[in-house]
């Protein structure tokens, strides 16, 4: 059996909990931060969504749905007023506009866990990619295309120790 990435697990365990609260996928849960920003995802998460009760008639618009979000008690006045900014990301990243009224529940938000920082690259592969882009003129060109050749090989590394498959050969 090969080795499968654990996101494409995940969205199978995930999708009828997602489903349950007006979710379609795990992106609005999942991107929380990259939607509203990390100052915002530090004290909210998104709780659900719940969609109107009945279908729109023909040449009707549909009623948009309504989010509801935790938010720390003393963040909830700031949010309120945010609330347009976070309307309009939200259906941003959707591509229509889903979303139009937002719930606030006060409580607490559980801290988002840290990220760690990547181990360091070996010095082996950091003189591999040094020797790949040395023929690159253009330094700001050279250093952009370093720093995604540490990244790829960062990853590669990463998927190697953790059983996944190498495709550096």
């Amino acid at each position: 059996m090969a080795a499968s990435p654990l996101a494409d697990l995940i969205d199978d365990l995930l999708a009828p909990a997602l489903a349950a609260q007006g979710f379609a996928g795990r992106a609005i849960v999942s991107l929380w931060p990259e939607i509203v920003g990390e100052r915002l995802a530090a004290r909210t998460r998104p709780l659900k969504i719940d969609w109107p009760r009945r279908r729109p008639a023909p040449g009707e618009a549909s009623e948009p749905a309504t989010m509801v979000v935790r938010v720390e008690s003393a963040f909830a006045l700031e949010m309120q007023q945010l609330g347009p900014i976070v309307l309009e990301r939200v259906n941003t990243h959707l591509g229509w506009r889903a979303v139009g009224k937002l719930v606030l529940k006060q409580g607490p938000v559980e801290a988002p866990a840290p990220k760690r920082p990547p181990p360091p690259l070996a010095p082996g592969s950091v003189a591999r990619v040094e020797q790949q882009v040395a023929g690159v003129a253009d330094p700001g060109l050279r250093a952009a295309l370093e720093r995604l050749g540490r990244h790829v090989a960062q990853k590669q590394a990463e998927n190697t120790k953790h059983g996944g498959i190498d495709t550096a050969s």
